[in-house]
């Protein structure tokens, strides 16, 4: 094992300088979790609204054990899908797509299913849990669209989504909804096979696709550096990153709100809200022109502070 992180600095101003050297020395891999996405309305998991407060995600088990969960899960999502379609990149996507654009990024590796990241202009994208937008067949293994997979339900569901879009709660991280009364809701199966069908995403309880994994760990084996922005890590797909990270000597670097999974394997830690830190590192990085070390560095004075006015701030 490598031998443990430096200490994470301790100043908000040299963790902010020391994160932007990281992108501008170039070969960055991004690993992005639910935290990026908040600001497009999307709830993350593990927040103070997340999904963890608010009732379990769908499982891998239950969704192909039980045509109840099933049928609960697709009426919920079914009704969720607008809002969560709806999702517009925000700030910190937009300037993850701008360091990829300059050429300082290895790739981006998402948790996420809201393909923001690809929608916001990111060149390398991989959708490490799949996405919502697709929905896959459990039997022969066909990939439809959403939206017509989304026709054919309101078809043989007439009128459902807008009886219950009122009365609908808060959107999740999975794109579904809290719905009390769904037996009534009917499904769809395959039209290759009659088989049933799933979105195209990871469950919990179920393994990220083996050749998948080994392209994002090949990004990684190119990359100087780790950039964990909005994570928690607590999905052992992503905390594995992080771990196969520092058995390769490449220094980790933590961007999120609140404690992770693997503080004890990064060398800087930043405690701030993404769309604060990552748009003015990126607009930055746009006047250097060329992936190179970053000297000039912008006033700090003229940038905003966190929520309640203080700098962002690395944990030690």
């Amino acid at each position: 094992m490598p031998p443990p992180p430096a200490a994470a600095l301790s100043s908000g101003v040299a963790a902010i300088d020391r994160l932007t050297d990281l992108f501008a020395d170039g070969d960055v891999l991004v690993l992005s979790g639910a935290g990026i996405s908040t600001d497009s309305g999307i709830p993350d998991y593990r927040g103070p609204d997340g999904a963890a407060h608010n009732g379990a995600p769908m499982t891998y088990q239950r969704f192909v054990g039980s045509e109840t969960d099933r049928r609960r899960y697709w009426a919920r999502s079914h009704v969720g899908w607008a809002r969560f379609a709806a999702a517009q990149p925000n700030p910190s996507h937009l300037a993850v797509a701008a360091l990829g654009r300059q050429g300082r990024l290895t790739g981006v590796v998402t948790q996420n299913v809201d393909g923001l990241h690809s929608a916001a202009g990111s060149p390398d994208v991989i959708d490490l849990h799949g996405r919502l937008d697709r929905v896959a067949c459990l039997t022969c293994g066909i990939r439809r669209p959403r939206l017509e997979v989304g026709l054919r339900l309101d078809a043989v569901n007439p009128g459902y989504r807008d009886q219950v879009t009122a009365a609908t709660g808060r959107l999740r991280p999975d794109g579904d909804v809290a719905l009390d009364d769904t037996d009534g809701f009917r499904l769809v199966a395959c039209r290759a096979c009659g088989g049933v069908l799933k979105p195209d995403v990871v469950y919990f309880g179920e393994h990220v696709p083996r050749e998948r994994f080994r392209t994002a760990l090949a990004w990684l084996d190119r990359s100087r550096s780790l950039v964990v922005l909005g994570s928690s890590l607590m999905v052992g797909s992503g905390y594995r990153f992080a771990t196969a990270a520092a058995r390769r000597g490449v220094p980790v670097a933590i961007v999120t709100r609140g404690v992770t999974r693997a503080d004890h394997l990064a060398s800087l830690q930043i405690d701030a809200p993404l769309a604060e830190v990552l748009p003015p590192i990126a607009a930055s990085l746009t006047q250097v022109g060329s992936v190179g070390r970053w000297e000039s560095r912008p006033d700090r004075s003229q940038q905003p502070n966190v929520a309640g006015g203080h700098a962002p701030r690395a944990r030690d």
